[in-house]
């Protein structure tokens, strides 16, 4: 914080499509200003100043970092410009807050690495799936040793996304690497979008993926341009470092409902099942409420007794994703204000990142297993 700021500055990359989602949490930190904000969408710009209290407007990211006063940046850009632009505000000793994935490539990995390691301030990977209030639940329960010694994990992540940018390809005549999602998310074989799944898991764990083997189910769907889309479904499994198995399902392009949520957890002492439908109720199995008992009970049942105060903080209620972006930007501007490490720091973003580009290479190889590197590692 400058010496005659009374206030965090944050600036906000992307701000006029996802970064209007944190205009709530940060309008309820009062040690929290948003000083700045930069987007491509020129004519929604001064709007989106005026929702979100900004006296600072830019086109460019670089011009922003120059030119405003910034103790902190919130990317909400593509997937493709996460990497280069942390990079950016770690060079001149801003702290980074990034959406999900870190980055596209293992090179810009390590470079994220390599620039977080010179720079004074610090990263922090916003993967708001891990703050979801019952995948919070469990990891209190875990925790506490309520699930024994953990040993297999699943998650999902079933989202169509065809429709999603198909109108810009059709109407705007683009080829699909023009259109990020098109290309990044959906166009690529592998775990591409696998963190929302795989971090609550690993952060249940404790753990890493040390190594994985990943295989698809075939091309079924295709663009008005007749290019295929990537596998339709993409199963990921990864063996930890400690031991323990995860198997990851990822599809973006299969016609059905929704179903981004999906997790469970085995253990020694106890075993949980998500709820798969609205109708649905979270499930959970423990040894400690009867040793014979084997009948499932609502995860719900325990919030009073094992969820954290924090998790019920009233300013959540009207923030994004069930007020996961909330928390984590609560956890952000505590971090800069040295009141905690971010639980998701440049190593454990590291961790949910890389197991998605090495899934891509086991893919290539019809599912040869493959080693994923550890950031700890990189000097």
């Amino acid at each position: 914080m400058g010496p005659h700021q009374e206030k965090l500055h944050l600036g906000i990359a992307g701000a006029c499509g996802r970064g209007l989602n944190f205009r709530n949490a940060c309008r309820s930190l009062p040690q929290v200003r948003v000083h700045a904000i930069c987007d491509i969408d020129i004519k929604s710009l001064p709007k989106t100043a005026e929702i979100l209290g900004a006296s600072d407007i830019f086109v460019d990211y670089q011009e922003m970092l120059e030119k405003s006063d910034l103790d902190a940046v919130i990317l909400t850009t593509p997937m493709p410009l996460h990497a280069s632009q942390a990079i950016a505000a770690l060079n001149k000793g801003i702290h980074v807050f990034s959406e999900v994935p870190a980055a596209v490539s293992i090179k810009e990995c390590k470079d994220i690495v390599m620039a977080a390691q010179r720079s004074d301030a610090f990263y922090m990977m916003g993967e708001n799936y891990t703050y979801i209030r019952e995948n919070i639940l469990i990891k209190e329960l875990v925790s506490k040793g309520y699930f024994g010694t953990l040993y297999y994990a699943e998650g999902e992540y079933l989202h169509e996304l065809k429709g999603y940018d198909e109108n810009r390809l059709a109407v705007r005549n683009l080829p699909p690497e023009q259109v990020w999602r098109r290309y990044w998310q959906s166009g690529i074989d592998g775990i591409t979008y696998g963190t929302h799944s795989l971090g609550p898991l690993l952060q249940w764990f404790n753990d890493r993926v040390a190594y994985l083997t990943c295989l698809g189910s075939g091309h079924h769907y295709f663009d008005h341009h007749g290019k295929p889309y990537a596998q339709d479904t993409s199963v990921m499994l990864c063996k930890l470092a400690k031991g323990g198995l995860i198997k990851i399902r990822m599809d973006l392009t299969s016609d059905r409902p929704h179903a981004t949520t999906n997790y469970q957890l085995q253990g020694t002492q106890g075993c949980y099942e998500s709820a798969r439908g609205e109708h649905e109720n979270h499930k959970i199995w423990l040894r400690s409420e009867g040793e014979d008992n084997k009948t499932w009970i609502n995860l719900h049942e325990l919030e009073k007794e094992f969820s954290p105060n924090w998790i019920n903080t009233n300013a959540a209620q009207n923030s994004g994703h069930g007020g996961s972006d909330y928390y984590e930007l609560v956890e952000f501007i505590e971090a800069i204000e040295g009141n905690c490490s971010p639980s998701i720091g440049i190593h454990e973003a590291m961790d949910m990142t890389l197991p998605g580009l090495i899934s891509q290479q086991s893919i290539a190889a019809n599912g040869n297993p493959l080693p994923v590197p550890d950031s700890r590692s990189w000097e």
